[in-house]
């Protein structure tokens, strides 16, 4: 072979070469890229105060949903304006697996009552259900109703009854739009800046009745210290069965919970979102989780992604029924 061929051969070898070298350094990103998720810890951006259901039911989620994905998942409370502080983290954060809400009713009902949301109800996607806490229907206790069905019909008799409620748009004001829409029950609404502050009003005989969530008010119902009048959710408490549900006493339209679910900003692809429902959902099946969360009054449920869109559907008509027939907005 001439001089001259060996030198264009050798020309062409080392072009090749290079080529095939700047492709794999180009492939190596992409195949970093591409490692299944998740590859770093994830976090769950919780609207609450550390203690409350909503809390608990994050962290319950949270610690089996890790051991599903292998990767860490960090509580971030967030608390403030009605659940919107910490929805509005979420809503604008990168859609990319690694941030999601811990969500509550507030998601679906804050765009209906507020007269301002920072964010779109568009801006976040429904991924899973995590559980709820039935709400409890509660008196002093020694006030002179001993269930539901005795309270609306106290309540239709001269100026009323006072019902206290966590502030607007909270789970207790949609109980007493209920009773009040459909039952014509006659109550005075007194909002407070809590929950908390709601069961010391009741304790304290200022107000006639509250709702509360089944973690909250069960210790105080046990003790003797509160009244409870009905569940109002669609079964009876695992922890209390003994109190019959408001559909029990005829009431089929009082069906609410103080519920936890997740939530991701819209856009994240819905092979992550899909994976992240299937670990919450064996979380939520997990015999130990379902013992400790049920012994505290709060019922685990899960299931897939499809399920809880339909449930954040229903939620969302069934509790804007209730704004417009009430007029309830924010002051």
């Amino acid at each position: 072979m001439k001089t001259q061929e060996i030198r264009m051969n050798f020309r062409r070898l080392t072009v090749l070469a290079c080529a095939g070298a700047a492709a794999l350094g180009m492939a190596l990103p992409a195949a970093a890229q591409a490692q299944p998720w998740p590859t770093k810890p994830i976090r769950f951006v919780v609207p609450f105060s550390a203690g409350g259901a909503n809390d608990l039911m994050a962290r319950a989620a949270a610690e089996g949903a890790s051991k599903v994905l292998g990767q860490p998942i960090v509580i971030e409370n967030k608390p403030g304006a009605g659940a919107m502080l910490g929805t509005d983290v979420v809503a604008k954060s990168a859609p990319d697996g690694y941030t999601f809400l811990v969500s509550a009713a507030g998601v679906v009902s804050n765009s209906m009552i507020r007269k301002s949301v920072p964010y779109k109800d568009s801006d976040l996607v429904p991924v899973a259900m995590i559980g709820l806490a039935p709400s409890v229907i509660v008196a002093p206790a020694d006030a002179p109703y001993k269930d539901l069905k005795e309270f609306v019909a106290a309540s239709k008799k001269g100026q009323g009854l006072h019902f206290a409620t966590a502030g607007t748009g909270s789970t207790p004001h949609f109980v007493e739009g209920l009773l009040e829409k459909d039952h014509g029950a006659k109550l005075d609404v007194v909002p407070y800046k809590s929950g908390s502050e709601s069961i010391t009003a009741v304790l304290g005989n200022q107000v006639d009745a509250t709702s509360e969530a089944s973690i909250v008010v069960l210790p105080y119902i046990r003790s003797g210290k509160l009244k409870a009048l009905a569940t109002t959710w669609t079964q009876r408490i695992s922890a209390y069965p003994q109190l019959s549900t408001a559909m029990e006493q005829g009431f089929d339209d009082i069906r609410i919970a103080h519920w936890a679910g997740v939530h991701a900003p819209a856009g994240t692809p819905p092979a992550i979102l899909d994976k992240m429902a299937d670990a919450v959902d064996k979380a939520m099946k997990d015999p130990a989780t379902v013992k400790r969360l049920k012994e505290m009054g709060i019922e685990p449920v899960g299931g897939d992604r499809a399920a809880f869109v339909k449930f954040v559907d229903e939620e969302r008509a069934r509790l804007g029924a209730v704004v417009k027939a009430t007029g309830m907005k924010e002051d």
